[in-house]
Formats: structure tokens, C-alpha cells, sequence
């Protein structure tokens, strides 16, 4: 079944019609009903979960410090050296 240009492609009335439905906005009380709806459908983690995390999070941090403070130093002990940083008068 083919079907005609006209009925595949919406036009601007159609687009109108789609976005008039779009752009209402929610009142601040349902808006906070649905904040609070969604919320109950979180799963918050365990107090010992939590302290995983935190010491994961912790160990990567630490981690990516060290990564970055060696990087830096490497490089610009590498930038005095090439440009001659130790001059003598």
C-alpha cells in the first residue's frame, strides 16, 4: 500500500494542533504531585551501601589526583629542561 505525499508528511496545521497540546503547563501543585510520585519509585541505597560508595568514590578521586599531579609535574620538569628554565647570569 502506497501512501501519498500529502498524508505522510503533517502539515503546519497538524504541527500546530501537536504543540498547542505540548505547551500547557502544569499547575505547581500537580507538578509537586508528580515530583513526590516519582520519588517514591527511587531506590535508595542501604547506609552500607553508602559508605561503599563514598570510599569508591573516594579511591578514584585520590587516584585521578595522583594521576594529574604526576602528569603535571612530569611535563613540566620535561618544559624546563627543554627550554633551559635553570639559566645563569
Amino acid at each position: 500500500m502506497r501512501v501519498s505525499d500529502s498524508k505522510a508528511v503533517s502539515g503546519p496545521r497538524e504541527d500546530r494542533e501537536r504543540r498547542r497540546d505540548t505547551d500547557k503547563r502544569t499547575s505547581i501543585p500537580t507538578f509537586y504531585r508528580q515530583v513526590v510520585a516519582e520519588l517514591r519509585k527511587v531506590v535508595w541505597p542501604t547506609q552500607e551501601q553508602l559508605v561503599t560508595y563514598f570510599f569508591v568514590v573516594m579511591v578514584f578521586v585520590l587516584v585521578m589526583i595522583a594521576l594529574v599531579s604526576a602528569l603535571d609535574l612530569g611535563f613540566g620538569k620535561l618544559v624546563f629542561w627543554m627550554f633551559g628554565g635553570g639559566g645563569t647570569q
